[in-house]
């Protein structure tokens, strides 16, 4: 994932201010940072050896410029969620996570690492990944670090949403450049899962752009408004537009208080729009309505069962 740049190199005379602690406990590895001094980039209460593992930092405890970057994203991203894992936990005294498209579990590693490690057992992280060979990888890493709040299926985001596996309620979902139609998987399972929090960066957003493709010369002669997808490639780009915003209505016509904005600067990664939903039970009229109105104008009608609303 895209982050920012890295900064400026300590100087070379400046002491090393090391200050970490052994981790207590049977099974649990490494060391874990206790101050800021020790790796300004990495933040306190991470567990170094799981930064090795996961090969943020090298076996020396060193970063190349791509994991500087990765890291960087993921705890900027972390920002925004942590927040809403307080806020469950204030409510509940326990918090389940759901992270979709998990891939290599960095995001999920890091949330437990700094989060969940802490907590009583009843608060747990679920990774749903379709690619065995990382579900696998995770799982020894998860035992490896004595994580017993982590599990991690071998499931696509369609499949999870039936799942025994997975408990009836889920606090907080998040699908992270899930693409193209797994992240509006992703928002049906966390409908279905009744989430109080959900969090998404859209990724290849490609099914709608080929329906616009396909009825664009029905639409031309009907709207000065269908010039706006005329050409090939803005086809290609109001078709990723166009589908986070029918997103976003979606998730308000159930009742959801939405948040859009960027994760990263626009220089480091095109994939950069942060959609931020918490469940507030808010009306859902008006944006059921709206979003009617958006798919018949540029027409879309025939994704109704896509972008679906509750009977109002």
């Amino acid at each position: 994932m895209a982050s920012a740049k890295a900064g400026a190199q300590k100087p070379a005379n400046k002491p090393a201010a090391r200050s970490v602690a052994p981790k207590t406990g049977a099974g649990k590895i490494g060391t874990t940072v206790t101050g800021a001094d020790n790796m300004p980039e990495i933040r306190e209460g991470q567990t170094v050896a799981l930064l090795q593992e996961l090969h943020i930092l090298t076996r020396d405890g060193k970063m190349n410029q791509d994991s500087r970057r990765k890291l960087k994203q993921v705890y900027h991203l972390y920002q925004f969620i942590e927040p809403l894992l307080k806020d469950v936990l204030a409510a509940k005294g326990h918090v389940s996570l759901v992270d979709h498209g998990a891939g290599k579990s960095y995001l999920g590693f890091i949330i437990y690492d700094l989060f969940f490690k802490a907590l009583e057992a009843g608060s747990h992280i679920y990774g749903i990944e379709t690619r065995e060979e990382l579900v696998a990888r995770s799982q020894q890493l998860a035992a490896q670090f004595d994580f017993p709040g982590m599990s991690f299926l071998p499931l696509s985001v369609a499949e999870s949403t039936e799942s025994k596996l997975l408990p009836p309620q889920i606090d907080i979902v998040t699908a992270l450049h899930a693409c193209n139609t797994a992240t509006d998987d992703a928002i049906d399972f966390a409908l279905k899962k009744k989430s109080k929090h959900i969090v998404l960066v859209p990724c290849c957003q490609a099914e709608v752009a080929s329906v616009l493709k396909k009825n664009k010369g029905q639409s031309m002669g009907k709207s000065a408004l269908s010039e706006i997808w005329r050409h090939p490639i803005h086809t290609r780009e109001f078709g990723s537009q166009i589908t986070n915003v029918l997103r976003c209505l979606q998730l308000e016509a159930h009742g959801y208080q939405v948040t859009v904005t960027e994760l990263v600067g626009w220089e480091h990664s095109m994939k950069n729009e942060l959609i931020i939903a918490t469940y507030k039970d808010l009306p859902r009229q008006r944006p059921a309505e709206r979003l009617k109105e958006v798919l018949d104008t540029v027409g879309l009608q025939e994704m109704d069962k896509r972008f679906f609303t509750e009977q109002v």
